[in-house]
């Protein structure tokens, strides 16, 4: 809403008077009939219509006179690009001297400045200029015979030249950023919707440099040939613009049927501009509405799609719901304008740039928003993740490492010196479990496993091998491991004042493969054997060792 507001305020405030540089003219058109001489016409205006209302005439060659030209009338006579075969403008001088000057469309380029304005200079001549008198030739009157004429000095003129120069810059600059950056957003994350999107901001950048001016005399290109062009852009930026959004919004929003619509509504528009830039002028105001049309069916189809993004309720897809709402409204306005329901405003007829522009803007601000939210997610996954390793890893009751997890992480530290393996089996847990109940054992366990945690070595690791069975696993340099873990155990207090023993079973040995683990571990066991055997509470050494 907010937009619309902002669109009917330029329509409202900004005459179509104040949309170019100098005085606008007050303009009177009749048609050229046969044996029509300028100097007599221009001398004595007579059969003009001064309505204002150009395109009730349709296609053909028209006189277009202006009212008597002020005493300090600039030497510039300026007024909107159209397509037209050729155009004379005739000056009457106030000494009677008739002046010309013509161009046709294939060197319009010529005259053609920024904000597709032709500008003629007023040829230099003793006495000073009274009145003006255009020789339309060819006129497709889609949008007007002579549109916005105006006079201007060369200051006026500049200035005009440099505040559209500036505008221009700015939306090439804003397109090329976004079309860099979507290219290297797409090459490394590979969002399909980010495809079309760069397309339309491609095809938008090229309509802007024809629809501007620039192109015409960048390549010397016929005017009527680049405002085919203009069409042909306009609906190419339209189709990518729905390809977007039925790539990002998805089935969610876009049932369906509502797909195939967009596919027959996209075909119809490609079309009808071809058509435009085929058969012109050949039925030009046929020719023309049917692309008005067309593009008003794109436009009531997008309506629907931006109303079940809002109603999807995800925040970064209202944003986009909102940033789309920008262009639909401005497209609106020009459609109602094209129709004739609303009379030619400048900044209006050039509010497709800088409506698609913001919707650019708020497009990117919007899917750098939605980045966000997939990284922060991504990192809460990694984060997750890692935690599940973690716990994948790790004794739950203890907190100590598993059999798995300690067999990988000694596999992985390398086989570069002899390694102490001191497995640790409490005696009579059963007695245990029976005398404290399960919960009582399992808090015995956890005191155990603190209290070997504590007594080995910070590069130990300590491991959890199941029921009341731990390993101990350290440089063989600490040969007096079993008797450090030994004493802790027996000076360590258990739940209830609970005396707990326990007996241990060592070995030494490298451990670069499985193989050598199982090896080592067999051995161990021997030795643990043995110190059961012996009556428990000690530690024994395997043979090996």
């Amino acid at each position: 809403m907010m937009a619309l507001g902002v669109m009917l305020a330029f329509v409202v405030a900004v005459p179509a008077a104040q949309a170019d540089a100098g005085r606008a003219l007050a303009t009177c058109i009749r048609p050229i009939r046969s044996g029509d001489s300028a100097a007599a016409i221009i001398a004595r205006p007579a059969g003009f219509d001064c309505s204002g209302d150009q395109k009730h005439w349709g296609s053909g060659d028209f006189w277009v006179v202006s009212q008597p030209l002020p005493a300090d009338a600039g030497g510039l006579v300026r007024s909107l690009s159209l397509y037209q075969q050729s155009a004379t403008l005739h000056v009457r001088y106030a000494d009677g001297t008739i002046r010309t000057r013509r161009f046709d469309h294939g060197d319009a380029w010529r005259h053609l400045k920024l904000g597709s304005v032709f500008q003629l200079a007023i040829p230099q001549h003793a006495a000073r200029p009274v009145r003006l008198l255009w020789e339309i030739r060819g006129a497709a009157n889609t949008r007007g015979i002579l549109l916005s004429p105006h006079i201007a000095t060369v200051e006026e003129a500049q200035t005009r030249e440099v505040t559209l120069a500036a505008l221009y810059a700015a939306f090439g600059g804003i397109c090329l950023s976004l079309l860099v950056s979507n290219v290297a957003l797409w090459r490394s994350l590979r969002h399909g919707f980010r495809l079309p999107y760069c397309a339309m901001v491609a095809t938008l950048l090229l309509y802007g440099l024809s629809t501007s001016g620039v192109l015409g005399p960048m390549l010397r290109m016929d005017n009527n040939l680049r405002l085919k062009i203009n069409m042909v852009l306009l609906a190419l930026t339209l189709t990518f613009a729905l390809g977007f959004a039925r790539s990002f919004f998805g089935s969610p929003v876009l049932s369906r049927r509502m797909r195939q619509v967009a596919n027959v509504v996209t075909g119809l528009l490609v079309a009808a501009a071809c058509a435009f830039a085929v058969l012109m002028p050949w039925q030009a105001v046929l020719l023309d509405r049917l692309a008005v049309v067309t593009f008003g069916m794109a436009l009531t189809l997008v309506v629907p799609v931006l109303w079940g993004a809002w109603r999807a309720g995800v925040p970064y897809v209202r944003g986009f719901a909102l940033a789309w709402a920008i262009p639909v409204v401005v497209a609106g306005l020009r459609i109602v304008q094209a129709l004739g329901l609303v009379g030619w405003n400048f900044w209006l007829d050039n509010s497709t740039l800088f409506a698609m522009v913001m919707e650019a803007t708020t497009s990117s601000i919007v899917i750098a928003w939605r980045i966000r939210l997939v990284s922060e997610e991504r990192d809460a996954a990694r984060e997750k993740e890692s935690q599940a390793l973690r716990l994948a890893d790790r004794d739950p009751l203890t907190g100590l490492l598993n059999r798995r997890a300690l067999l990988r992480e000694v596999l992985a530290s390398g086989g570069v010196s002899p390694r102490v393996l001191v497995l640790v089996d409490i005696d009579h847990f059963r007695q245990v479990n029976d005398a404290l109940g399960h919960d009582g054992g399992d808090e015995v366990l956890r005191v155990f496993a603190a209290t070997l945690q504590n007594a080995a070595p910070a590069d130990a690791l300590v491991a959890r091998l199941g029921g009341e069975e731990f390993a101990v696993i350290s440089p063989s340099q600490t040969t007096v491991l079993p008797d450090r873990l030994l004493d802790a155990i027996r000076g360590a207090r258990m739940p209830f004042d609970l005396r707990v023993t326990a007996s241990l079973g060592s070995s030494i040995g490298y451990l670069e493969t499985e193989g050598d683990w199982t090896r080592l571990y067999r051995e161990a066991d021997r030795a643990l054997y043995v110190a059961k055997n012996a009556g428990r509470d000690r530690a024994r050494w395997a043979q090996a060792a």
